[in-house]
């Protein structure tokens, strides 16, 4: 169970790159929408079943948001890009940089014994699911050559932009304050 629980969380990263080839150089938004589907579903199921198993581990802590923020960073910038979308870049811009900032607010906290400070929310939790679930849409929308999806997806873009920022803000005081 230990080495299936690690393959989903190291199927998140390797899921990535492929996504951005499936976009960008096939065009074939079928297939990265079912791998960016199936690494969604894993980022849930790799937790679940160590949290039920009891089989949790430091590597997996650390590894699990490197894997979601490798996923969405490979989903972003493929989607930007295959869309020339300059409003989709801004707002992935603004999601990936609160991304390296509570990485880098978990690694100082980690140093100070304050890790509870970024300790994962029921909200982050809530921003992730948005977030895949937002780039699926968008892999529907071009799937289908829909511009209603698409439409919807860029609203939705909006809204996990605005709970990505929350939680960022949410950590960022929990880290300072004293």
């Amino acid at each position: 169970m230990k080495n299936f629980i690690q393959f989903l969380t190291y199927f998140r990263i390797v899921a990535g790159p492929i996504i951005f080839i499936l976009i960008l150089m096939l065009q074939n938004y079928g297939v990265a929408l079912l791998i960016l589907f199936l690494a969604s579903l894993s980022d849930y199921w790799d937790g679940y079943l160590a949290r039920k198993y009891s089989m949790t581990s430091v590597l997996g802590a650390v590894l699990d948001p490197i894997a979601d923020k490798i996923l969405i960073t490979f989903s972003v910038i493929a989607i930007s890009l295959e869309l020339a979308s300059i409003y989709i870049a801004f707002l992935g811009s603004m999601i990936l940089a609160r991304e390296y900032w509570v990485s880098a607010l978990r690694d100082f906290n980690a140093q100070e014994g304050n890790s509870s400070a970024t300790s994962v929310t029921f909200l982050a939790k809530i921003k992730t699911v948005t977030q895949l679930g937002t780039f699926c849409l968008f892999l529907l929308g071009l799937y289908l050559n829909s511009a209603l999806v698409l439409f919807l997806a860029n609203f939705f873009l909006f809204l996990a932009a605005i709970i990505t920022i929350q939680t960022g803000l949410s950590y960022t005081i929990a880290t300072f304050k004293k």
